[in-house]
Parts: C-alpha cells; structure tokens; sequence
C-alpha cells in the first residue's frame, strides 16, 4: 500500500492558522512552534518545513504568519 502524501502551500496553512485564531485555539502572539499541538505529528513535519522554507522562524509569533487583519466599519 502506497501511503498518500498531502502537500501544503503557505497560502493553506495561514488560511488554517487564521481559522485557528478565529476559533480561539491559537492566540496572535503565540509562538509558531505551539502551533504542533494543533496538527498531527506527521502533518506537523510538513508544515515546518514548509515554514522553514518561507523564512519564518519557529519562534515567529502566529501574527507574523498571518498577516494583517483587516477590520470594517459595521
């Protein structure tokens, strides 16, 4: 049996970590590394990497991967 291999892109995981955020699992200020408890061990190694590979830092804040949040006015 073959196992499948899922890819990530950069834009995947900060889509996954803003929706963390929103769903209050992660805080902006938290460490990149804290985000592992949130992923499984093999999913995790992929995402590292994927980091790595972007020049973020493990110990970037969740914010710096995320980017800005934009607000409007209701």
């Amino acid at each position: 049996m073959i196992a499948t291999i899922q890819k990530y892109s950069i834009t995947d995981v900060q889509d996954e970590v803003r929706a963390l955020v929103a769903r209050g699992c992660v805080g902006r200020q938290q460490r990149l590394y804290e985000l592992r408890r949130n992923f499984g061990d093999r999913q995790w190694e992929d995402i590292e990497q994927l980091l790595v590979a972007h020049e973020y830092s493990l110990k970037d804040h969740v914010i710096e991967l995320t980017g800005k949040e934009s607000w409007m006015n209701d």
